[in-house]
């Protein structure tokens, strides 16, 4: 069994969830002692090879094809290689550029493809699991063809870690340019952000429980003195009280901070689906069965008002 996985990059950085997709490639390699071979493709591929050679891949294949992701770029490319490699699952991320080439490759492929998983296993053939209803219920396919593709969804594996051994070589596509019909010409912010939640190393981040606008004020001294970044719930944004970059969860950003604090949040799962992947999740609720509770690291079963204070009095020196 072979698994190829795409890494992902935008504005000259890998993304997060390019070394997640190593994590589950080698996962499932495994489950029948295969290779995982790694593609990535345009901009610095070098460079990107070097940072995605972690621990279990076997092999990686650099396409040096114009800076950005690019549709027609993407779509010949990745094709190619896997008619070259024969994976028999090519992984891709689950995001607005996977999304975009992965339904076009599969097609090109004649094969099926499985979209927004969060695990995967292999016995004699592949199952994918996924979440339906807003995360509520839990299915599992059973997928009947001897090759796939799968968008997987971020933050659903840990980042692949470690210094590897493989064998980085060039794939010398032959990509049709009559069929490149679109360019990236810059890049513009939408919705006047001023920050990137997801670039965050700590995020404090808030929910209903703060009560009323003013209150954030409070909320902005803990994240001053914790040299943190502010985000939220999304009921804190559709009551307009910060800008809608600034939400964590299914209908907002995916994050992975090291530091996730949780301030008046419950913990319904469309916001647990934008954060569980934080590699410390502290929660601050005042009800001791507020289902954040059940992903936290640790809990403060208090009132806010009185906690946060004494949290950024501790930490403002």
């Amino acid at each position: 069994m072979t698994v190829l996985a795409v890494a992902e990059h935008r504005r000259g950085e890998l993304r997060d969830v390019s070394h997640e997709l190593v994590a589950a490639g080698r996962d499932l390699a495994d489950a029948t002692g295969g290779d995982l071979h790694v593609a990535v493709i345009s901009g610095p591929v070098e460079e990107y090879a070097d940072d995605l050679n972690r621990d279990g891949v076997d092999r990686i294949h650099t396409v040096a094809e114009g800076e950005e992701f690019n549709h027609d770029v993407y779509t010949q490319a990745v094709a190619q290689l896997a008619e070259t490699v024969d994976p028999t699952v090519l992984l891709v991320p689950q995001s607005v550029n996977g999304l975009d080439y992965a339904p076009a490759v599969a097609s090109r492929l004649d094969r099926p493809l499985v979209t927004d998983a969060v695990d995967l296993t292999y016995d004699d053939e592949l199952t994918v699991t996924r979440e339906l209803y807003s995360s509520k219920v839990e299915t599992t396919l059973d997928v009947h063809a001897e090759r796939a593709a799968v968008t997987l969804r971020p933050a659903e594996w840990p980042a692949a870690a470690g210094t590897g051994d493989a064998e980085i070589e060039a794939f010398d596509a032959e990509i049709d340019e009559s069929q490149v019909r679109s360019t990236v010409t810059g890049f513009q912010e939408v919705g006047g952000g001023d920050v990137d939640i997801t670039d965050a190393d700590v995020l404090v981040s808030i929910g209903r429980g703060i009560e009323e606008e003013e209150n954030l004020d409070l909320i902005r001294d803990l994240a001053d003195a914790l040299g943190a970044t502010l985000s939220a719930s999304r009921p804190i944004i559709d009551n307009g009280w910060l800008p809608k970059d600034r939400q964590v969860g299914q209908s907002g950003k995916v994050v992975t901070p090291d530091v996730y604090l949780a301030i008046g949040i419950s913990g319904a799962v469309q916001h647990v689906a934008g954060m569980k992947g934080a590699e410390t999740i502290v929660a601050i609720n005042e009800d001791p069965n507020a289902p954040i509770f059940d992903i936290a690291d640790y809990g403060i079963v208090d009132d806010l008002f009185e906690v946060v204070p004494a949290l950024t009095e501790e930490f403002g020196g």
